[in-house]
C-alpha cells in the first residue's frame, strides 16, 4: 500500500500544477458563463480568440518577442561557448577561482540589479529598445556551466586529432566541441527562450511604447482591470502567448531531458 503513496502524491501535485493551464484552455474556448460554471456540454467557440486578437497589436508583440529571444540566444551562444571552452579545456592561472565567481551569479536575483541595469541602459541610450531588454542577459552563468560540462565530456583524442590536421583553437572549437555539444545547445536554447519569452519585470521597466513591448508586457496591459475583465478573452490571449512555448517543448522534450542528464544536471 505504501508503494502507491508516492506515485499518487506525484500525480496529485502534477494535477495541481497543471490546473491553471487546463482552466485557461477551457475558458479560452467557452463563453464566460460556461467557463466559470464548467458546463461540460457547452459548445466550443473561437470568438474569444478573434476578440483578443483585435484588442491589441499582437503581431507586433510577437515580432518583438521573437527578435528579443533570438538576440539574447545568439549572444548567449557566443559568450557561453567561448567561456565554457576556456573553463573546460584551457589552463590559466586562477581558472577555478574565476569559475566559482561566475557561478556565484546564480545566487544573485536579476531583480536586485534592476536599478544598476537601468542606469547603464540609460547611459548607453538603450532604453525602450530590444537591445536594452536583452543586453543584461547575454552573459549567463548557467549557460557557461552547461557548456563547460558538455565540453569537458568531449574526448581529448578528438581535440588532438583536429590540431594534428592543422586546426587552430577556434577551428577545434567549431569543428569538434560545438558539434559534440549540440544536444546541450538545444536544451539550453529551450530554457533560454522559455525564460525570456516569459520575462516581465525588466521589459516592463525598460519599454515605453508598443513598438518594443514583448508579449508579457502586452498581455499585462491587455488584461488590466481598466480595460475590462473578460476571463474568457484574457484566457484566449494567454493561450496565444504560451502556445509557441508549449509546442516547442512538446517537440523537443526528449532532447531537453537527455541533454541535462548528459550535462550532469539532475
Amino acid at each position: 500500500m505504501i508503494r502507491y503513496i508516492e506515485p499518487a502524491a506525484a500525480v496529485l501535485l502534477a494535477l495541481l500544477w497543471i490546473s491553471p493551464l487546463v482552466f485557461a484552455f477551457w475558458a479560452a474556448f467557452h463563453d464566460v458563463s460556461d467557463a466559470v460554471n464548467f458546463r461540460l456540454t457547452a459548445p466550443l467557440t473561437l470568438e474569444n480568440f478573434r476578440t483578443a486578437w483585435a484588442g491589441a497589436p499582437w503581431l507586433r508583440y510577437f515580432l518583438n518577442t521573437f527578435m528579443l529571444v533570438s538576440l539574447i540566444l545568439a549572444g548567449q551562444f557566443l559568450l557561453c561557448t567561448l567561456a565554457g571552452y576556456a573553463f573546460a579545456q584551457t589552463e590559466f592561472r586562477g581558472r577555478d577561482v574565476l569559475f566559482i565567481l561566475v557561478l556565484m551569479q546564480l545566487f544573485i536575483l536579476p531583480e536586485v540589479l534592476i536599478v544598476e541595469n537601468y542606469q547603464v541602459a540609460a547611459s548607453l541610450g538603450l532604453l525602450d529598445s530590444i537591445m536594452g531588454i536583452g543586453a543584461p542577459y547575454m552573459a549567463s552563468a548557467f549557460g557557461i556551466f552547461l557548456m563547460r560540462q558538455a565540453f569537458k565530456s568531449v574526448p581529448k583524442d578528438l581535440d588532438e586529432a583536429a590540431r594534428v590536421e592543422g586546426c587552430g583553437t577556434l577551428g577545434v572549437l567549431w569543428r569538434v566541441y560545438v558539434p559534440a555539444a549540440r544536444p546541450t545547445y538545444l536544451a539550453y536554447a529551450l530554457v533560454s527562450v522559455a525564460s525570456h519569452w516569459n520575462n516581465f519585470l525588466w521589459p516592463l521597466i525598460v519599454t515605453n511604447s508598443p513598438s518594443t513591448r514583448p508579449l508579457t508586457v502586452g498581455l499585462s496591459l491587455f488584461g488590466a482591470p481598466e480595460n475590462g475583465v473578460d476571463i474568457s478573452v484574457i484566457s484566449a490571449a494567454t493561450v496565444m502567448v504560451i502556445a509557441p512555448l508549449l509546442i516547442g517543448f512538446l517537440i523537443f522534450q526528449r532532447q531537453f531531458v537527455q541533454a541535462f542528464l548528459t550535462a550532469g544536471v539532475k
